[in-house]
């Protein structure tokens, strides 16, 4: 328990100490210093897991499902909080872009940021994750609106707005659900606990929860950035700090993510013996093959590269949806895989946009030319991320698509064609854009910039490994959720 304890509450300390530092050096030397303590309490969480199973007690549930989850988000908290610290002090010292109080709160919510997803992840009680989730939501719009600019207000309020509808609609789903276990509760347990709710979930009243996941789909698929409540993405992505768009991307969309599934294994169960046994697996089909489309389409003729790898994190989510709603081991494997590849990727991503960013001193595609030219590591950062990102071998992100797109072939042949028609127009949106940014000629005012490109070249890396060979140890671990979340092993 102490490890659990290490990596979810420490970010809770880390909020309340660094509102109060007032020098911005030394806040972001100590908001680096949390992050690899919670990433420490994390692998400790997770050998502990390993070694000895679920751990399950205190309000807290940690199982294969979401322990490499944790992991992972205590894992990019960490590397990003690297590319913060000397990134957020250019912002600061160089640009005047935030105050003196405005780092605090960068640094404070920065970590506010990482507890209430680490706590929506290890959590038992749905209420709780409802909290969590929300004050993810409220962490947020704090961070989109730092520069204070017109258009940053406008867009955390956008984003405060859809997503509190959202959030809306899952906390009246949690409540449905709760209704469907009311007569079926053993004594004494409680009603919002996953785990109780699970062990019973074959007893649940079936049309009941055919309206709880209804609502709890839109609820939670609207932090996902499912279609059509995802326009809130981009421009929380375009206006906001870098780094936030880094965690915001790689880690909250997972968490979301993680919530849908997990009440997706609820009515699965409730459902089993019903007439439609898949109907859930059906709605996350048909809202993720719709979001990969529509985004897919929306890679083309943008002008802002934030709000280009915003659409591309859409694209991506929508695939992790669709092949959880395809179901069976394989595809259940894949898109556990997808969303850890894609966390990595995109994380090293818009650590490489955030320094292109400083050295064409705009987020205007067509302003930002020549990087390899002006800073090598940085075109050549940001190039070698977008062929992973697009999913070209030998990268992990190639891998998780193309077990995705065998498991649809074997299941649903005839929507395999709309996937790879889907991923050539992708490739096609993110290169067009790309190309003259790496390889164009430099304006003469372009200039190079400090860049930290420590957490690229790691994650590039253990995606690279992870599409050559899995380990064992994560092989096991995304082998054992697959079982959990789909009740078979994958062969």
């Amino acid at each position: 328990m102490i490890w659990l304890l290490l990596a979810v509450f420490t970010p809770l300390a880390g909020t309340l100490l660094l509102a109060l530092i007032p020098r911005a050096r030394m806040a972001g030397l100590a908001n680096l210093a949390l992050s690899a303590l919670s990433l420490a309490g994390s692998l400790g969480l997770a050998l502990r897991v390993l070694h000895r199973g679920s751990l399950h007690g205190h309000g807290f549930l940690v199982d294969p499902f979401n322990v490499y989850l944790v992991v992972l988000t205590a894992f990019v908290g960490l590397t990003t909080a690297v590319f913060s610290r000397p990134y957020m002090e250019h912002v600061h010292l160089a640009e005047k872009r935030v105050s003196p109080a405005g780092m605090r709160l960068y640094h404070s919510m920065y970590q506010g940021f990482l507890f209430t997803m680490l706590l929506a992840l290890t959590t038992n009680n749905l209420g709780i994750l409802w909290v969590a989730v929300e004050g993810a939501t409220l962490a947020t719009v704090l961070l989109v609106s730092l520069y204070r600019t017109p258009a940053a207000i406008e867009a955390a309020w956008k984003y405060f707005i859809l997503c509190g509808v959202g959030i809306a609609q899952a906390l009246f789903g949690t409540v449905a659900l709760y209704f469907a276990a009311q007569h079926v509760l053993p004594p004494g347990a409680n009603g919002l606990d996953w785990s109780t709710l699970y062990a019973i979930a074959p007893q649940l009243e079936p049309r009941v929860m055919v309206v709880a996941f209804a609502f709890l789909l839109v609820g939670y698929g609207t932090k996902v950035g499912l279609v059509p409540l995802h326009s809130w993405l981009p421009d929380a992505h375009s206006e906001g700090p870098t780094p936030m768009s880094a965690v915001l991307s790689g880690l909250l969309l997972n968490v979301a993510l993680y919530a849908v599934i997990r009440m997706k294994m609820l009515t699965d169960a409730a459902l089993a013996a019903s007439r439609t046994p898949a109907l859930a697996g059906h709605l996350l089909m048909g809202f993720g093959l719709l979001t990969f489309l529509t985004a897919v389409v929306s890679l083309h003729r943008r002008h802002d590269i934030k709000r280009l790898f915003s659409y591309s994190s859409i694209e991506h989510m929508g695939l992790m949806t669709f092949g959880f709603g395809v179901g069976g081991p394989l595809a259940t494997f894949a898109a556990l895989l997808h969303m850890l590849v894609h966390a990595l990727t995109k994380s090293s991503i818009f650590v490489t946009v955030g320094h292109a960013t400083h050295i064409a001193r705009t987020q205007r595609i067509e302003r930002i030319r020549g990087l390899i030219r002006t800073q090598p590591a940085v075109g050549w950062g940001l190039l070698l991320g977008v062929v992973a990102i697009a999913g070209f071998p030998p990268f992990g992100i190639f891998a998780s698509e193309f077990l995705l797109l065998s498991a649809t072939m074997a299941s649903w042949p005839w929507l395999a064609p709309m996937l790879v028609l889907g991923l050539v127009i992708a490739f096609a949106g993110l290169f067009r854009n790309i190309q003259p940014m790496v390889f164009g000629t430099p304006p003469v005012d372009q200039q190079a910039v400090r860049a930290n490109m420590l957490p690229v070249m790691l994650h590039l890396a253990l995606v690279l490994s992870l599409g050559i060979v899995i380990p064992a140890v994560l092989s096991n671990w995304l082998g054992a959720a697959t079982m959990l979340i789909t009740g078979a092993a994958l062969r």
